[in-house]
């Protein structure tokens, strides 16, 4: 290999090796995603005339439980014609997160109902019950973000909006990684 071809690779070895090098870390605090869902207020959704689904009080959110993912757990009431009260359920689901560029936010993503009890809820109530509050989940963080870049916050915070490469959750906050390449 010429001496020439070796300089190249070399300054093309050493360029990749310093982006690695200019990488910065923005975290967000488990209380500060806790803070945005707790302004997020209620929601209900009706299947038909056969089933309402309601989240009166927002979710609890546990980042980093199981890892890598966060952990959702909530109230939700149940209401059908053919019961008379509305049947609380205790939910545990899990949920990734995404990042949206146009709106330059972070939201919970994809949100399982991992377990859905009740003294009430029989076991053939409980896949229909676990749908239904997945699909409510869904819905509910689906236009409700967990954390916004601000452009008129720190200069860590307005070169995310142009920089970010990743974001990850770990426990007790989420880490967004800045790259210039």
């Amino acid at each position: 290999m010429s001496c020439r071809r070796c300089f190249w690779l070399l300054l093309l070895w050493s360029a990749c090796a310093g982006a690695a090098l200019l990488e910065q870390e923005i975290t967000i605090s488990e209380a500060e995603v806790q803070a945005a869902v707790d302004r997020a207020g209620p929601l209900e959704k009706r299947y038909g005339g056969v089933l309402n689904v309601s989240l009166q009080q927002p979710p609890t959110i546990t980042l980093g439980q199981p890892e890598g993912r966060a952990r959702v757990a909530a109230h939700v009431d149940l209401l059908s014609p053919l019961i008379k009260q509305p049947l609380p359920l205790a939910v545990v689901a899990t949920a990734g997160i995404r990042y949206d560029d146009l709106s330059k936010a972070f939201y919970l993503d994809n949100p399982v109902a991992e377990s859905v009890s009740s003294p009430q809820l029989g076991r053939d109530g409980e896949p229909l019950a676990r749908q239904a509050v997945t699909s409510l989940l869904g819905q509910y963080f689906r236009n409700r973000p967990v954390y916004v870049l601000r452009e008129d916050a720190s200069l860590r915070e307005r070169a995310a909006r142009w920089l970010l490469k990743s974001v990850r959750i770990e426990s007790g906050r989420m880490v967004a990684t800045l790259a210039p390449f």
